[in-house]
């Protein structure tokens, strides 16, 4: 349940970035020798990761503490074939990534997770994999999948659809392979998978939209610690927002220039940022984010920004009714294949909570300058949903009950003890 409030104010450290947690923890389990991830995602994505590294003969312990440290030892490109079928839970990332490094993999495999990933398209790793050498069978090009591995060939690539994890998954594919991968993007995407790949010891290339890695090369363990997460900081950060006045600090989070778009359009929106304590670690820019509130403009998202954006476009489309302009999405048919037709999903809850607003096939159109009512809504076990109405609940008149809140947990196991520690009411 939550309730009306009338100001955001306080400080946040975000839990680690769920994107760079899958990727290194990956890596770590490629490399020679150990590696140390301090402020690892605590989200369920990235324990299912952990989860399929172990079933791969992959050993890694968490230490205890606050920091949340993973310790892996490096099987040197070396995996074992598991016991049983590798369990993705929730995660997309999960699946989609570790499908490049299986089918390198001199066994067969098979890749399953809960009800909702068993409905999300693997047609985009199937396809390249597949030109790859991999022999890959799915349920009408949707998990579970089962993967003969093999020594993999080199490939050009142009990706049909911008997505981190399936570049992620060629250029995990392509390290194991023999010969030079190149893969080029429709809209440029977030680079986590370059940066992890580098901090790690491998060399690739970049140019514009396109990127190569030669196959054979080694890694080689590291410390680090992961940043904290921008797609959960966006909820903070919507959240002051909504209250002129508000003041928010964010410490240690993410400031990747891929992800920090969301920024741009927050400052343009009239949320005032400014960031302190800039720093690069293993090649991601980290920094301390300070927030006042104020009046809130709308905005338009469309073409790169929608690619840059999609994880966050839940909770900006949540906050629209609120601003003067309203916001209009585009180009983002992408979200109707998430943990849930998130199109769907957020005008569906919108309505419920009274706001007027156009749903179309690739986003939709929310006039701004509107009041919403508490009301019970659906997070239709997505955890971006479940998050976003949150925060929309919190300028909302009344109470507002979310149904199936609990996924949050997929991201954000202490989001909601967290938002509350922060709402003054």
């Amino acid at each position: 349940m939550v309730r009306l409030a009338c100001n955001v104010r306080g400080s946040v450290s975000l839990p680690g970035d769920k994107s760079i947690s899958h990727r290194y923890a990956m890596l770590a389990a490629l490399a020679d020798g150990p590696s140390r991830l301090e402020n690892y995602s605590t989200g369920a994505d990235c324990a299912s990761t952990l989860g399929c590294l172990r079933s791969l003969g992959v050993k890694w312990e968490r230490k205890d503490g606050a920091d949340n440290v993973i310790e892996v030892q490096g099987s040197a490109l070396s995996l074992v074939a598991p016991n049983e079928p590798l369990d993705c839970g929730n995660s997309g990332s999960t699946i989609r990534m570790l499908s490049g490094i299986v089918a390198a993999q001199r066994f067969s495999i098979e890749m399953s997770g809960d009800e909702s990933l068993s409905r999300r398209p693997m047609e985009r790793v199937i396809a390249p994999l597949t030109a790859m050498g991999a022999q890959i069978t799915s349920q009408n090009g949707r998990p579970p999948l089962r993967i003969t591995g093999t020594t993999l060939k080199a490939i050009d690539y142009k990706m049909p659809v911008a997505s981190a994890q399936v570049k992620t998954c060629l250029l995990f594919a392509g390290l194991l392979a023999e010969g030079e991968t190149r893969i080029e993007e429709p809209l440029r995407t977030r680079d986590h998978g370059e940066l992890a790949l580098r901090a790690f010891g491998a060399q690739l290339d970049r140019k514009g939209n396109e990127v190569r890695i030669r196959g054979g090369q080694r890694l080689r363990g590291i410390e680090a610690r992961v940043p904290g997460d921008l797609s959960s900081a966006a909820f903070f950060l919507c959240a002051a927002a909504l209250f002129p006045g508000s003041q928010l600090t964010l410490t240690s989070l993410l400031m990747n220039p891929t992800r920090a778009r969301l920024l741009d359009i927050l400052m343009q929106m009239g949320l005032r940022i400014s960031v302190r304590q800039l720093e690069e670690i293993h090649g991601e820019l980290v920094g301390t984010l300070q927030v006042t509130g104020g009046k809130l403009k709308g905005a338009t998202i469309a073409g790169a920004d929608t690619a840059a954006l999609i994880d966050e476009i839940p909770v900006l489309a949540a906050i629209a009714p609120y601003t003067e302009q309203g916001i209009e999405v585009r180009d983002a048919k992408e979200l109707r294949v998430k943990e849930s037709d998130r199109i769907a999903s957020i005008a569906t809850n919108l309505r419920a909570m009274g706001a007027e607003l156009e749903e179309r096939e690739d986003g939709l159109r929310i006039p701004g300058g509107q009041s919403l009512r508490g009301a019970e809504v659906e997070s239709f076990g997505d955890h971006r949903i479940a998050m976003a109405f949150s925060i929309a609940a919190l300028r909302a008149q009344g109470e507002t009950l979310i149904r199936g809140s609990e996924c949050a947990a997929i991201s954000y196991p202490a989001f909601f003890p967290t938002l509350e520690s922060l709402v003054e009411r």
